[in-house]
């Protein structure tokens, strides 16, 4: 939902440091990799009960994450850097969940599952219907330039990453958190699943 004011406030400063980082000789599959080890760090910090600073590896990962795409304009997009980039989201999206379990399993092992429930489903609807754009040759900029089609929904990348923000600075609310954005991310599901019965219908 966010997403696409957050693309217009953060490209023109992520492209200017992506084409340094690229004259620099930086690669995009590198930042990459970088923002997924990060993000697992940020996921030991918090399993670990340090959530401030597993606060600040998300912010960092995410950096990393934005900037390996502004690489890849600066330099040349490929399918396999498009690839590795959803990957390695996927990657990070889960290992926060499951890293609050791990904090405080007696309260927060439920919630996380039902997180990571919704995310699975979210994330089916979100890749099945980005399949079958490419096979109707569909494209749109609506979340920047994608190397797959972005659908809009209610629960996006900007906000799954405010509620992981939120519940490191507030982790005895992981389990409200976790169950009204789960139950976000299947508003969002739901809309998916109508919008491509819509689409793909003929």
């Amino acid at each position: 939902m966010l997403d696409g004011i957050m693309r217009r406030l953060v490209d023109g400063p992520l492209d200017r440091a992506g084409a340094r980082l690229a004259a620099a000789g930086v690669g995009a599959d590198a930042l990459t990799a970088a923002g997924l080890v990060v993000g697992l760090g940020a996921a030991a910090a918090i399993a670990a009960g340090a959530t401030l600073l597993g606060l600040v590896l998300v912010l960092a990962s995410r950096l990393a994450d934005g900037l390996d795409g502004a690489v890849a304009r600066a330099t040349r997009k490929t399918d396999l850097g498009g690839f590795l980039d959803i990957v390695c989201d996927f990657v990070f999206y889960g290992a926060v969940p499951l890293a609050f379990a791990a904090l405080d399993p007696a309260r927060n092992a439920l919630p996380a599952a039902f997180l990571l429930v919704t995310f699975y489903v979210n994330g089916a609807s979100f890749l099945g219907y980005a399949i079958l754009a490419a096979k109707h040759g569909m494209e749109t900029r609506a979340r920047g330039s994608k190397s797959l089609y972005f659908t809009t929904g209610l629960a996006e990348g900007t906000e799954t990453i405010a509620v992981f923000l939120a519940a490191c600075l507030w982790p005895a609310a992981f389990p409200a958190l976790a169950v009204g954005f789960g139950l976000l991310c299947l508003l969002t599901t739901a809309a998916r699943v109508r919008l491509a019965m819509t689409t793909f219908r003929s």
